[in-house]
Protein backbone atom coordinates (compact mmCIF):
# COMPACT_ATOMS: atom_id res chain seq x y z
CA UNK A 1 0.00 0.00 0.00
CA UNK A 2 1.22 3.50 -0.81
CA UNK A 3 1.57 5.55 2.38
CA UNK A 4 2.57 9.23 2.41
CA UNK A 5 4.11 10.52 5.65
CA UNK A 6 3.00 14.11 6.24
CA UNK A 7 5.17 16.29 8.47
CA UNK A 8 5.84 19.93 9.23
CA UNK A 9 8.61 22.00 7.78
CA UNK A 10 9.03 25.75 7.43
CA UNK A 11 11.69 28.40 7.87
CA UNK A 12 12.89 28.39 11.46
CA UNK A 13 11.18 25.07 12.15
CA UNK A 14 14.09 23.88 14.30
CA UNK A 15 13.02 26.44 16.90
CA UNK A 16 9.57 24.90 17.28
CA UNK A 17 9.19 23.28 20.74
CA UNK A 18 8.05 19.85 19.68
CA UNK A 19 9.58 16.49 18.89
CA UNK A 20 8.24 16.34 15.33
CA UNK A 21 9.80 19.73 14.68
CA UNK A 22 13.22 18.45 15.62
CA UNK A 23 12.66 15.41 13.46
CA UNK A 24 11.62 17.49 10.47
CA UNK A 25 14.61 19.79 10.83
CA UNK A 26 16.96 16.81 10.96
CA UNK A 27 15.22 15.11 8.05
CA UNK A 28 15.83 18.22 5.94
CA UNK A 29 19.59 17.97 6.49
CA UNK A 30 21.39 14.86 5.20
CA UNK A 31 24.61 16.06 6.83
CA UNK A 32 22.94 16.12 10.25
CA UNK A 33 21.30 12.74 9.72
CA UNK A 34 24.73 11.11 9.53
CA UNK A 35 25.60 12.42 12.98
CA UNK A 36 22.29 11.94 14.75
CA UNK A 37 20.03 9.05 15.52
CA UNK A 38 17.21 8.11 13.19
CA UNK A 39 14.32 10.59 13.27
CA UNK A 40 10.73 9.56 13.88
CA UNK A 41 9.95 10.23 10.22
CA UNK A 42 12.74 7.91 9.12
CA UNK A 43 11.79 5.29 11.71
CA UNK A 44 8.16 5.28 10.60
CA UNK A 45 9.24 5.07 6.96
CA UNK A 46 11.55 2.13 7.67
CA UNK A 47 8.82 0.36 9.65
CA UNK A 48 6.30 0.83 6.85
CA UNK A 49 8.82 -0.49 4.34
CA UNK A 50 9.54 -3.53 6.50
CA UNK A 51 5.78 -4.16 6.66
CA UNK A 52 5.60 -4.29 2.86
CA UNK A 53 4.24 -0.79 2.22
CA UNK A 54 5.57 1.87 -0.14
CA UNK A 55 6.28 4.94 2.03
CA UNK A 56 6.99 8.42 0.73
CA UNK A 57 7.39 11.72 2.58
CA UNK A 58 5.45 14.90 1.93
CA UNK A 59 6.51 18.00 3.90
CA UNK A 60 3.80 20.54 4.73
CA UNK A 61 5.39 23.99 4.74
CA UNK A 62 2.45 26.41 4.74
CA UNK A 63 2.38 27.03 1.00
CA UNK A 64 -0.73 26.21 -1.02
CA UNK A 65 1.45 24.23 -3.43
CA UNK A 66 2.01 21.58 -0.77
CA UNK A 67 -1.74 21.27 -0.22
CA UNK A 68 -2.12 20.74 -3.95
CA UNK A 69 0.44 17.94 -3.75
CA UNK A 70 -1.68 16.28 -1.08
CA UNK A 71 -4.84 16.45 -3.20
CA UNK A 72 -3.00 15.04 -6.22
CA UNK A 73 -1.20 12.28 -4.32
CA UNK A 74 -2.16 8.70 -5.14
CA UNK A 75 -1.31 7.51 -1.63
CA UNK A 76 -3.95 5.23 -0.14
CA UNK A 77 -3.18 6.44 3.39
CA UNK A 78 -1.56 9.55 4.84
CA UNK A 79 0.44 9.04 8.02
CA UNK A 80 -0.29 12.41 9.57
CA UNK A 81 2.44 13.93 11.76
CA UNK A 82 1.40 17.53 11.07
CA UNK A 83 1.11 19.59 14.27
CA UNK A 84 0.80 23.08 12.80
CA UNK A 85 0.52 24.96 9.54
CA UNK A 86 2.96 27.72 8.59
CA UNK A 87 4.14 27.75 12.19
CA UNK A 88 0.68 28.19 13.70
CA UNK A 89 -0.21 25.42 16.16
CA UNK A 90 -3.89 26.35 16.15
CA UNK A 91 -4.11 25.30 12.49
CA UNK A 92 -3.53 21.62 13.28
CA UNK A 93 -7.27 20.96 13.44
CA UNK A 94 -7.83 22.81 10.17
CA UNK A 95 -5.25 20.68 8.38
CA UNK A 96 -7.09 17.56 9.53
CA UNK A 97 -10.34 19.14 8.29
CA UNK A 98 -8.66 19.80 4.93
CA UNK A 99 -7.78 16.10 4.64
CA UNK A 100 -11.41 15.27 5.37
CA UNK A 101 -12.68 17.77 2.79
CA UNK A 102 -10.54 16.33 0.00
CA UNK A 103 -11.47 12.78 0.96
CA UNK A 104 -8.07 11.54 2.11
CA UNK A 105 -7.77 8.74 4.65
CA UNK A 106 -5.24 9.55 7.37
CA UNK A 107 -3.96 8.33 10.71
CA UNK A 108 -4.75 9.85 14.07
CA UNK A 109 -7.11 12.47 15.39
CA UNK A 110 -9.63 14.30 13.25
CA UNK A 111 -10.58 17.97 13.62
CA UNK A 112 -12.65 17.38 16.75
CA UNK A 113 -9.91 15.56 18.62
CA UNK A 114 -7.31 18.13 17.60
CA UNK A 115 -9.54 20.99 18.74
CA UNK A 116 -10.29 19.44 22.12
CA UNK A 117 -6.61 18.75 22.75
CA UNK A 118 -5.82 22.38 21.97
CA UNK A 119 -8.67 24.01 23.92
CA UNK A 120 -7.95 22.74 27.40
CA UNK A 121 -10.88 24.56 29.00
CA UNK A 122 -13.46 22.83 26.79
CA UNK A 123 -11.68 19.51 27.25
CA UNK A 124 -11.94 19.85 31.02
CA UNK A 125 -15.69 20.40 30.84
CA UNK A 126 -16.07 17.22 28.81
CA UNK A 127 -13.85 15.26 31.18
CA UNK A 128 -15.95 16.39 34.15
CA UNK A 129 -19.16 15.50 32.29
CA UNK A 130 -17.86 11.94 32.10
CA UNK A 131 -17.33 11.98 35.87
CA UNK A 132 -13.54 11.93 35.73
CA UNK A 133 -11.32 14.01 37.98
CA UNK A 134 -9.37 16.92 36.55
CA UNK A 135 -7.80 19.79 38.51
CA UNK A 136 -10.23 22.58 39.41
CA UNK A 137 -9.73 25.45 37.01
CA UNK A 138 -10.60 28.92 35.80
CA UNK A 139 -10.14 30.69 32.48
CA UNK A 140 -8.93 34.30 32.60
CA UNK A 141 -8.66 36.64 29.63
CA UNK A 142 -7.85 40.35 29.93
CA UNK A 143 -8.82 40.44 33.57
CA UNK A 144 -12.15 38.66 33.11
CA UNK A 145 -12.88 35.27 34.65
CA UNK A 146 -14.94 33.27 32.14
CA UNK A 147 -15.64 30.39 34.50
CA UNK A 148 -14.16 29.15 37.76
CA UNK A 149 -14.43 26.53 40.43
CA UNK A 150 -13.40 26.62 44.05
CA UNK A 151 -9.65 26.94 43.52
CA UNK A 152 -6.89 28.13 45.83
CA UNK A 153 -3.12 28.61 45.75
CA UNK A 154 -0.81 27.20 44.61
CA UNK A 155 -2.04 27.39 41.04
CA UNK A 156 -0.47 26.49 37.73
CA UNK A 157 -1.03 28.99 34.91
CA UNK A 158 -0.98 27.74 31.30
CA UNK A 159 -1.90 29.14 27.90
CA UNK A 160 -5.45 27.88 27.39
CA UNK A 161 -4.91 27.10 23.70
CA UNK A 162 -1.38 25.76 23.24
CA UNK A 163 0.31 22.38 23.30
CA UNK A 164 3.83 20.88 23.46
CA UNK A 165 4.25 22.46 26.93
CA UNK A 166 4.53 25.90 25.37
CA UNK A 167 4.29 28.57 28.05
CA UNK A 168 4.78 26.11 30.92
CA UNK A 169 7.87 26.41 33.10
CA UNK A 170 8.81 26.73 36.77
CA UNK A 171 7.30 30.22 36.93
CA UNK A 172 3.93 28.79 35.87
CA UNK A 173 3.29 27.64 39.44
CA UNK A 174 2.18 30.69 41.43
CA UNK A 175 1.64 31.13 45.16
CA UNK A 176 0.24 34.66 45.45
CA UNK A 177 -2.05 37.12 43.72
CA UNK A 178 0.97 39.16 42.58
CA UNK A 179 2.59 36.13 40.93
CA UNK A 180 -0.75 35.17 39.39
CA UNK A 181 -1.32 38.57 37.78
CA UNK A 182 2.26 38.65 36.47
CA UNK A 183 1.88 35.22 34.89
CA UNK A 184 -1.47 36.04 33.30
CA UNK A 185 0.11 39.13 31.74
CA UNK A 186 3.01 37.01 30.47
CA UNK A 187 0.67 34.50 28.81
CA UNK A 188 -1.34 37.27 27.14
CA UNK A 189 1.80 39.05 25.90
CA UNK A 190 3.54 35.91 24.62
CA UNK A 191 0.65 33.80 23.32
CA UNK A 192 -2.26 36.21 22.83
CA UNK A 193 -4.70 33.78 24.41
CA UNK A 194 -6.54 33.32 27.70
CA UNK A 195 -4.82 31.79 30.71
CA UNK A 196 -5.97 28.49 32.15
CA UNK A 197 -5.60 28.53 35.92
CA UNK A 198 -5.45 25.08 37.48
CA UNK A 199 -5.25 23.73 40.98
CA UNK A 200 -1.68 22.44 41.41
CA UNK A 201 -1.81 18.73 42.25
CA UNK A 202 1.20 17.10 43.90
CA UNK A 203 1.78 13.60 42.64
CA UNK A 204 3.26 11.36 39.97
CA UNK A 205 3.21 12.21 36.26
CA UNK A 206 1.72 9.21 34.46
CA UNK A 207 1.34 8.74 30.70
CA UNK A 208 -1.25 6.28 29.42
CA UNK A 209 -0.88 5.33 25.77
CA UNK A 210 -4.03 4.09 24.06
CA UNK A 211 -4.40 2.17 20.79
CA UNK A 212 -7.54 1.56 18.78
CA UNK A 213 -11.02 2.92 18.29
CA UNK A 214 -14.22 1.15 19.38
CA UNK A 215 -12.26 -1.40 21.42
CA UNK A 216 -9.42 0.87 22.46
CA UNK A 217 -6.64 -0.73 24.51
CA UNK A 218 -4.73 1.09 27.23
CA UNK A 219 -1.03 0.22 27.12
CA UNK A 220 1.29 -0.32 30.09
CA UNK A 221 1.78 2.92 32.00
CA UNK A 222 4.83 5.15 31.68
CA UNK A 223 5.98 7.58 34.36
CA UNK A 224 7.95 10.77 33.84
CA UNK A 225 10.06 10.76 37.00
CA UNK A 226 10.21 14.31 38.34
CA UNK A 227 11.65 13.41 41.75
CA UNK A 228 15.19 14.52 40.90
CA UNK A 229 14.30 18.05 39.79
CA UNK A 230 16.34 20.78 41.53
CA UNK A 231 15.18 21.75 45.01
CA UNK A 232 12.43 24.35 44.95
CA UNK A 233 11.43 23.57 41.35
CA UNK A 234 7.78 22.48 40.99
CA UNK A 235 7.20 18.90 39.88
CA UNK A 236 5.63 19.69 36.51
CA UNK A 237 6.39 18.55 32.97
CA UNK A 238 7.24 21.99 31.63
CA UNK A 239 9.13 23.05 28.54
CA UNK A 240 12.57 22.81 30.13
CA UNK A 241 11.84 19.29 31.38
CA UNK A 242 10.62 18.04 28.00
CA UNK A 243 12.60 19.93 25.38
CA UNK A 244 15.44 22.14 26.68
CA UNK A 245 18.37 19.73 26.52
CA UNK A 246 20.75 22.27 28.04
CA UNK A 247 18.92 22.53 31.37
CA UNK A 248 19.51 20.55 34.54
CA UNK A 249 15.76 19.82 34.63
CA UNK A 250 15.97 18.00 31.30
CA UNK A 251 19.05 16.03 32.29
CA UNK A 252 17.68 14.67 35.59
CA UNK A 253 14.23 13.60 34.37
CA UNK A 254 13.42 10.50 32.37
CA UNK A 255 10.47 8.36 31.40
CA UNK A 256 10.27 4.69 32.32
CA UNK A 257 7.61 2.00 32.79
CA UNK A 258 5.68 2.51 36.04
CA UNK A 259 6.14 -1.06 37.24
CA UNK A 260 5.67 -0.36 40.96
CA UNK A 261 1.94 0.41 40.69
CA UNK A 262 -0.38 -2.25 42.08
CA UNK A 263 -2.96 -3.97 39.88
CA UNK A 264 -5.93 -2.05 41.31
CA UNK A 265 -4.30 1.34 40.73
CA UNK A 266 -3.18 0.36 37.24
CA UNK A 267 -6.70 -0.80 36.35
CA UNK A 268 -8.22 2.46 37.62
CA UNK A 269 -5.77 4.52 35.59
CA UNK A 270 -6.45 2.43 32.48
CA UNK A 271 -10.20 2.93 32.90
CA UNK A 272 -9.75 6.69 33.24
CA UNK A 273 -7.46 6.81 30.20
CA UNK A 274 -9.85 4.86 27.95
CA UNK A 275 -12.82 6.99 29.03
CA UNK A 276 -10.93 10.24 28.42
CA UNK A 277 -9.60 8.95 25.08
CA UNK A 278 -13.12 8.30 23.79
CA UNK A 279 -14.66 11.40 25.35
CA UNK A 280 -12.05 13.68 23.78
CA UNK A 281 -12.49 12.12 20.33
CA UNK A 282 -9.04 10.59 19.95
CA UNK A 283 -8.70 7.76 17.47
CA UNK A 284 -6.19 5.20 16.17
CA UNK A 285 -3.61 6.09 18.83
CA UNK A 286 -3.08 8.72 21.48
CA UNK A 287 -1.82 9.48 24.96
CA UNK A 288 -3.60 10.70 28.07
CA UNK A 289 -1.46 12.61 30.56
CA UNK A 290 -2.49 12.07 34.16
CA UNK A 291 -1.46 12.97 37.68
CA UNK A 292 -1.65 10.28 40.36
CA UNK A 293 -2.17 12.25 43.57
CA UNK A 294 -0.76 11.25 46.93
CA UNK A 295 -4.26 10.23 48.06
CA UNK A 296 -4.60 7.82 45.12
CA UNK A 297 -6.95 9.98 43.06
CA UNK A 298 -6.32 9.96 39.30
CA UNK A 299 -6.55 13.36 37.57
CA UNK A 300 -6.75 13.87 33.81
CA UNK A 301 -4.36 16.66 32.84
CA UNK A 302 -4.66 16.66 29.05
CA UNK A 303 -4.99 14.57 25.92
CA UNK A 304 -2.29 14.16 23.30
CA UNK A 305 -3.54 13.20 19.84
CA UNK A 306 -0.84 11.92 17.50
CA UNK A 307 1.88 11.76 20.20
CA UNK A 308 5.54 11.56 19.22
CA UNK A 309 6.34 8.23 17.55
CA UNK A 310 10.10 8.17 17.98
CA UNK A 311 11.19 4.61 18.87
CA UNK A 312 12.49 5.90 22.22
CA UNK A 313 9.41 8.00 23.06
CA UNK A 314 6.75 7.14 25.63
CA UNK A 315 4.21 5.54 23.28
CA UNK A 316 6.76 3.21 21.71
CA UNK A 317 8.10 2.47 25.20
CA UNK A 318 4.60 1.48 26.34
CA UNK A 319 4.08 -0.63 23.22
CA UNK A 320 7.35 -2.45 23.86
CA UNK A 321 6.29 -3.08 27.46
CA UNK A 322 3.11 -4.70 26.09
CA UNK A 323 5.17 -7.07 23.92
CA UNK A 324 4.81 -5.15 20.67
CA UNK A 325 7.71 -4.32 18.41
CA UNK A 326 7.99 -0.82 16.96
CA UNK A 327 6.94 -2.21 13.58
CA UNK A 328 3.86 -3.79 15.14
CA UNK A 329 2.93 -0.45 16.74
CA UNK A 330 3.09 1.29 13.37
CA UNK A 331 1.17 -1.56 11.75
CA UNK A 332 -1.66 -1.27 14.29
CA UNK A 333 -1.92 2.48 13.75
CA UNK A 334 -2.20 1.89 10.00
CA UNK A 335 -4.78 -0.87 10.51
CA UNK A 336 -6.82 1.28 12.89
CA UNK A 337 -6.93 4.12 10.36
CA UNK A 338 -7.80 1.89 7.42
CA UNK A 339 -10.52 -0.04 9.24
CA UNK A 340 -12.58 2.84 10.65
CA UNK A 341 -15.36 4.40 8.62
CA UNK A 342 -14.23 7.97 9.37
Amino acid sequence: MKVAILYNTFEGYEEYPGANAEAAAEAASPRKRKKKKKTDIEAIGDALRDLGHEPTTLPIDGRTQTLTKVTRSDAELFFNLVESYAGDDTMEMHFAAFLDLVGKKYTGAGPQGSFLAMDKSVAKKIVRYHELYTPYSAVVHRGRVEHAQDIRFPLIVKPASEDASKGIDAASVVHSLKELLERIAYVEDEFNCPSLLEEYIEGREIYAGVLGNENAEALPLIELDLSKLPEGMPRIAGYEVKFDVNTEAYKVTKSAPARDLDDETTARIHDVARTAYRALKLRDYGRIDLRLAENGRVYVLEANPNPWLDPAAELAMAAKESGRSYERLIEEIVENAMNRSR
